[in-house]
């Protein structure tokens, strides 16, 4: 296994990463709070953490990978009362959607879900053990908080000083008479009427979010793991606190690296539910086919911000279909790639070389466009040797992506996004039986007058030695 280097969030640089225990690696990223359907933001952490596994794995690392799910929150509670439904209805419906999207877009199951409700007793646990040292109390409205003070390395991760963000806090946080200072979070909230809750030592009540994931991340991998990742508005205060919670309970570090992802905007805003111009993967999907928004997520370096918008998934179907047209072209000489045809050693070398970089997809796709142009090359040559070896290398480099995973004729002769009146199938393919026969006919006005009509309904026409193949415009 090679060694590869990654930017740490709280270093704030790149550094190699050393495993806790050689060859594996532990990830715990924060998964999704299930009242709606996932949104292209929360795609874009996922699609980002599924390359990055499917590429360590690839490497040879061994790596357990848990997602957690956030099955109880004040968003769920208001969500199940609007739609008068018990909330594990909602959250299992949720789920199940989240599942189903997260499976169109090519991404792998994490090896544990955590759900939230499923982890009470060890959250309960965690905050019995910090009220005990003293670094946490239980107010007089029965909440109990953690005393931030009591934590001397708070603010390590975000940067954030606790002095500096006193000064004015009236103005920017809602200061609750029972909290000993404006900063500190809660760990337990006390029930109100009509709510979920559970017994507890403190009343009954229910977990604060940022415990959650203290518990169950610590309950999957060790009070002390290698990656924490998630979005890259989490930082501040979720990932300040956990890390604040987490080790002033245990005594034990953390998180050796943290891992953000950039955000996504939307016309050079910062997408988001409360800003209200966010779209749901499902909406996005109605649109476009779901190789090509992973292509357009997977096309970006993971902390890069991305714009997201229809002409920039356009541009990304345009380029993977590049890759579907090069397989397309060698199946068409060659047939099925044979599984003795080797990649070329020197490409993957660079691939890797790029992926250990921090996972530098950007310069990763352009080796697999250099490899797809030699490709193209070869083929118009007709140097068979060079097809074989440059075929498989684009077949070998994409799959470490789960890119270019379909049929190729079902990719290229998609209708997802076309207009509803458009050809189908069946049409499409009698036209091109009348050509066919036109030009048998030798009446080769009609025939070109059959292809221009077709091309006008975007549909391109391709006459191979095998016969005519047919896809829809990119």
């Amino acid at each position: 296994m090679q060694p590869f280097v990654l930017y740490n969030s709280e270093q704030r640089k790149k550094v190699e990463f050393v495993p806790r225990q050689s060859g594996h690696i532990d990830i715990y990223v924060c998964g999704m709070t299930v009242y709606d359907y996932c949104h292209i933001g929360h795609a874009r952490t996922v699609v980002a953490f599924d390359y990055i596994v499917r590429f360590l794995r690839s490497q040879g690392w061994s790596v357990k990978y848990v997602r957690n799910i956030t099955d109880i929150d004040d968003k769920i509670i208001k969500r199940a009362n609007e739609r008068n439904e018990s909330i594990q209805v909602l959250t299992d419906r949720f789920i199940d959607a989240m599942n189903e999207d997260f499976t169109a877009l090519g991404c792998v199951a994490p090896d544990v879900s955590p759900r939230a409700t499923d982890y009470i007793d060890k959250m309960q646990n965690m905050i019995g053990t910090l009220v005990n040292n003293g670094t946490a109390y239980a107010a007089n409205n029965g909440d109990v908080y953690f005393e931030v003070d009591q934590f001397k390395k708070y603010g390590r991760l975000s940067g954030r000083k606790l002095e500096d963000m006193q000064a004015g806090a009236s103005e920017r946080v809602d200061v609750e008479v029972e909290k000993k200072h404006p900063f500190d979070f809660v760990l337990w909230k006390r029930a109100k009427p009509n709510e979920p809750f559970w017994p507890s030592p403190w009343g009954n009540g229910r977990p604060g979010w940022h415990i959650e994931c203290s518990a169950m991340s610590t309950c999957c991998l060790g009070n002390h793991f290698d990656i924490h990742g998630g979005g890259g508005d989490l930082p501040f205060p979720h990932h300040e606190n956990e890390i604040a919670q987490s080790e002033a309970s245990t005594g034990e570090q953390y998180v050796n690296y943290w891992m953000h992802v950039g955000f996504v905007n939307i016309n050079g805003e910062k997408m988001s539910k409360s800003l209200d111009n966010f779209f749901t993967i499902r909406e996005v999907l109605e649109k476009f086919h779901p190789e090509v928004v992973r292509y357009f997520i997977t096309a970006s370096h993971y902390r890069s911000p991305i714009n997201f918008s229809d002409t920039a998934l356009k541009e990304s179907k345009t380029a993977l279909s590049r890759f579907y047209h090069a397989f397309k072209g060698y199946e068409q000489v060659y047939g099925a790639l044979a599984p003795t045809h080797q990649a070329d050693a020197d490409y993957v070398t660079r691939f890797n070389a790029a992926m250990n970089d921090d996972f530098n997809t950007p310069e990763a796709f352009a080796i697999l466009f250099e490899v797809s142009r030699e490709l193209n090359r070869a083929l118009k040559e007709q140097i068979e040797a060079d097809a074989h070896r440059y075929c498989a290398t684009l077949r070998h480099l994409a799959n470490v992506l789960c890119l270019v995973q379909h049929p190729i004729d079902e990719f290229l002769q998609s209708t997802i996004g076309q207009e509803a009146n458009g050809l189908s199938d069946a049409e499409i393919e009698d036209k091109i039986q009348a050509r066919v026969d036109a030009k048998t006919a030798k009446d080769f006005a009609l025939s070109d007058a059959i292809r221009a009509d077709l091309l006008a309904q975007g549909i391109v026409l391709e006459d191979t030695r095998q016969g005519t193949t047919w896809r829809r415009a990119d």
